[in-house]
């Protein structure tokens, strides 16, 4: 039997909660694994090291994307595995990978699914698995708090972002592999390691996890009808056709502000500052998928 490490949000809720998850575990044969509970997703990335230093080999986290992007960044020089047991409010990370939101389906798969290596983009050193960003959405994640979410879950985010339509643009400078790629108004600055937002919206239908590079998406909406227009978009899978939309695929980002912005790493609001650096580790952490979820190629 390989050794395996719990990492558990333990604000968060999948099934029967950690007891069912504990049951489980011992039906398989794991009745003392190494076991770590967080009180936030912060706490969550240096019990995620502790169990790596300990000899975990397969990782279990439970929580939401903030809790996989702190354990990720921290065990991703590690020589371990990573299995999602999704308990959060959107679940991106596990969405775009197709883990199921349940608890039995997800076990199944972070025991008899198989390892995919996967990308992973890092902004500013800090490492995020499903996309990061400056401007708009960074606004919508400061706003929504935990009470907004616990009490309309994915709609809290629909309500927040509503509010973020008036955001004011900044004056932006984006390079993209090393030459000039955008100056203008902007904002939003998206980056896509996973191509898709809840309920399977695609924002980058270009991007894959495992292809090398990153996707970024720039905003120009000042408005509500020019927001109103390029949500239009987004839903119908379609949101690069916008005339307030330019995107592109690359390596290696710089953004230049000209005042403090606040950015997100997977949801997490961060504090602003005026420039960000963002770049791609192609194939950097190996993750349990289903099988069909494995990829062709």
């Amino acid at each position: 039997m390989i050794s395996i490490g719990v990492i558990a949000h333990k604000k968060k809720i999948l099934g029967g909660g950690l007891e069912e998850l504990r049951e489980r575990l011992a039906s398989r044969g794991y009745h003392d694994p190494l076991w770590f509970e967080a009180s936030s997703s912060r706490e969550a990335a240096k019990l995620a090291k502790s169990a790596a230093a300990q000899g975990a080999q397969l990782l279990l986290i439970w929580g939401g994307d903030g809790t996989v992007q702190r354990c990720v960044h921290a065990v991703i020089d590690a020589d371990v595995e990573i299995a999602l047991l999704p308990a959060g409010t959107a679940n991106l990370f596990a969405n775009n990978l197709g883990i199921p939101i349940d608890l039995k389906g997800a076990l199944d798969v972070a025991f008899d699914g198989d390892s995919r290596r996967l990308d992973v983009g890092v902004m500013n050193g800090k490492c995020f698995t499903v996309m990061a960003g400056v401007g708009f959405d960074a606004v919508v994640m400061q706003k929504v708090d935990g009470k907004l979410k616990k009490r309309f879950g994915r709609l809290a985010y629909v309500l927040t972002a509503i509010k973020a339509m008036r955001v004011n643009a900044r004056e932006a400078k984006i390079r993209v592999d090393g030459a000039p790629w955008f100056e203008g108004r902007a904002t939003g600055v998206l980056f896509g390691q996973m191509n898709s937002l809840a309920g399977g919206i695609s924002v980058f239908p270009a991007g894959l996890p495992d292809d090398g590079v990153l996707e970024i998406g720039v905003v120009t909406a000042e408005n509500v009808r020019q927001w109103t227009r390029v949500i239009a978009r987004l839903v119908t899978g379609s949101a690069h056709r916008s005339p307030f939309t330019r995107m592109t695929q690359g390596r290696h980002f710089e953004v230049t502000l000209n005042e403090h912005t606040p950015y997100e790493l997977d949801g997490g609001a961060r504090a602003p500052r005026r420039k960000h650096t963002v770049m791609v580790r192609p194939s950097a952490i190996s993750v349990r998928v289903a099988r069909d979820e494995a990829p062709s190629a």
